[in-house]
């Protein structure tokens, strides 16, 4: 039995990374960030090497990640890293000049852009934001022009549109213009908890072609959300329209690619076949990126 248990601690790992080889996370936070971070981006890709993981896209809801995750594939060339810009008052708010040079950094990394997060009127975040630093989406029952003019810049620039911290009304509204557009890969940043999103509103940006995205993050020590309801909720809607991401690298969690891991492991062990997870860790978020799957 001695012999035994230490090769057991070998193998396992081995097995939880087989588990998510392939696997692409689009929703990792790392240091350099104004917010404590369990790890820096470029550790976090070395992780995600180990995982033998394929790509991780990088958040910060404060400065765009496309530069930062050019000098990382420059390290870890194993595993494909990208980024993005969140329109955050940091960078001007949601402005077009913002998302031109996001997209035009070194390497083509840029890949999508989130609506506000940190100063939007609702999420995790609201709480703290006075009431003249909000970032609106719309007005009325329309979107603003500027947001108009983004989604027109993602059109051109054939770039992701990920909804951000935007109520599940305005998230309908940017689907809707979006699919209009001809915008091809959307995402739906938070369907529910903090954001949540009705079944019916659910089922109608899944028509126009949008997909959730259910970090798992929710799900562990720091989150609100039994496993039982997490894959109830994925249930719901069908593995074919969701993206599984960690939202992980706070400091009080598990990191992003053991947490992935460990996460895929509890969902196959909850009744989700292999081919159910390879749509939402690899096929759908290559898409959500513009990769071949």
């Amino acid at each position: 039995m001695k012999r035994i248990l230490p090769m057991l601690s070998l193998i396992l790992p081995c097995i939880a990374a087989a588990q998510i080889e392939g696997a692409i996370d689009l929703h990792v936070h790392s240091a350099p960030d104004s917010i404590p971070r369990a790890l820096t981006a470029i550790e976090t890709a070395q992780l995600a090497r180990r995982h033998r993981m394929r790509a991780v896209l990088f958040k910060n809801h404060f400065v765009e990640t496309a530069t930062l995750a050019y000098l990382v594939s420059q390290v870890v060339p194993e595993v494909e890293a990208y980024g993005g810009i969140a329109l955050n008052r940091s960078v001007g708010g949601i402005n077009v000049a913002a998302v031109e040079q996001m997209a035009a950094m070194t390497g083509g990394h840029g890949r999508v852009v989130w609506m506000p997060t940190v100063d939007a009127a609702q999420g995790p975040f609201a709480a703290a934001v006075e009431q003249e630093d909000i970032l609106p989406v719309s007005r009325d029952g329309a979107l603003l022009p500027e947001v108009m003019n983004v989604l027109e810049l993602i059109a051109e620039l054939d770039l992701a549109l990920a909804t951000g911290h935007s109520s599940p009304q305005d998230s309908l509204l940017l689907v809707r213009a979006a699919e209009a557009l001809g915008i091809e890969r959307i995402v739906i940043t938070h369907p529910f908890d903090d954001l949540a999103m009705p079944l019916e509103f659910q089922r109608e940006v899944v028509r126009l072609g949008a997909y959730l995205e259910f970090p798992i993050a929710m799900a562990t020590p720091i989150g609100t959300t039994p496993l039982e309801e997490f894959a109830a909720q994925i249930r719901a809607i069908g593995p074919e329209n969701v993206v599984l991401s960690t939202d992980l690298g706070q400091a009080a969690n598990p990191v992003p690619a053991a947490g992935f891991a460990t996460a895929v492991t509890r969902l196959l062990d909850a009744g989700f076949t292999e081919r159910e997870l390879d749509l939402m860790i690899r096929r759908n978020p290559a898409h959500i990126l513009n990769l071949v799957p």
